[in-house]
């Protein structure tokens, strides 16, 4: 049975630490307390929103209805085929413990996602991804409450419509609660190796092992990334922007130590980090935010900080790469 808990406090609930609260919360920790909140008479009418890890989020303000906070626990492999492991986690497990989880019981595949910040169930919503891998290459499906309908639904990777830092469920805000993320993961075990940062490490290696690669992708993510529990942050702010291959080629001219992922549509992802780099903004600091010294892509909080100044300096950001580059930055993170 679900415990309402009131004017409950969100610093904890949000990786950036911003001082919002909530009129009511609710912990979720089965199906059956999903269920009994939607339910219930005296959260029924209030306006509602889903938090898991809170590490996707810019929290503005305090909340004047229903706070549900993803904590279901679980996970277990499903099948063990000739071709893969299907294994399916809880939603409310954190991602960093369910990839050290796959690799401790020999399911390896996950290793490339490492050290990503938020809960599993959270991770199809954002189809989250790094080196070289994103969470759709891995996906098989998944279970979610649907609230318009009351009931029950289970997506396949088609129904979720992932796309780069995108799916389905970005479509529908507020509509669909994730309770359980099901993985494929290949079964024999290849090792992928075509992010630069990750393939210079293993050049003269033969036999990479998945460990291996789990230490080395938590190592360099460490190097370059703050630690949310001591630096408050939501990781990525900005998504490396995706431009048609002529405006990659113009760029180029002008700037020609500029990069580019080739996409299967022919189009060209550039480096938000390092146009955020070349626009002068890496470690300036605005109030009590700016932009980590090490990562360009990171904005923090240095203690004090608000969701107001979080957004004045991304706008910031954003207008000054527009005007140098001709490239308008889309945030990651929700704000809320």
């Amino acid at each position: 049975m679900h415990e309402i808990l009131t004017d409950h406090p969100l610093d904890s609930c949000n990786s950036f630490g911003f001082g919002a609260r909530s009129r009511y919360a609710v912990e979720i920790r089965s199906e059956a307390d999903l269920v009994s909140a939607l339910a219930d008479p005296r959260l029924r009418d209030l306006p509602r929103r889903l938090l898991g890890g809170g590490s996707n989020i810019v929290l503005s303000a305090d909340f004047d209805g229903v706070t549900l906070l993803m904590r279901s626990m679980g996970r277990r492999l499903v099948e063990a085929r000739p071709d893969a492991w299907i294994v399916e986690s809880a939603a409310g497990e954190t991602w960093h413990d369910f990839v050290r989880w796959t690799l401790a019981e020999g399911y390896p595949g996950l290793e490339n996602l490492a050290l990503i910040p938020g809960t599993v169930g959270a991770a199809p919503v954002q189809n989250i991804g790094a080196y070289g891998i994103e969470l759709a290459d891995r996906f098989d499906s998944l279970s979610a409450y649907d609230i318009e309908t009351g009931g029950f639904v289970t997506f396949g990777k088609d129904e979720c419509a992932f796309a780069y830092r995108d799916s389905v469920f970005k479509h529908h805000p507020g509509r669909y609660v994730v309770t359980n993320v099901r993985f494929r993961l290949p079964r024999p075990w290849q090792p992928v190796l075509s992010y630069p940062d990750i393939a210079a490490i293993f050049l003269d290696v033969v036999d990479a092992s998945p460990e291996a690669v789990f230490d080395e992708v938590v190592a360099v993510r460490g190097r370059k990334l703050p630690d949310p529990a001591v630096i408050g942050n939501a990781g990525s702010f900005f998504q490396n922007p995706i431009v048609a291959a002529a405006k990659h080629e113009a760029l180029k001219a002008d700037y020609p130590k500029l990069g580019g992922y080739p996409q299967p549509d022919g189009r060209i992802k550039l480096s938000a980090a390092w146009l955020v780099e070349q626009s002068g903004f890496k470690g300036i600091r605005l109030g009590h935010v700016g932009v980590y010294e090490r990562h360009a892509l990171i904005l923090v909080n240095h203690g004090g900080g608000s969701a107001a100044e979080i957004t004045t300096l991304a706008t910031r950001i954003k207008d000054g790469v527009l005007a140098k580059f001709g490239v308008q930055l889309v945030e990651e993170p929700v704000f809320l």
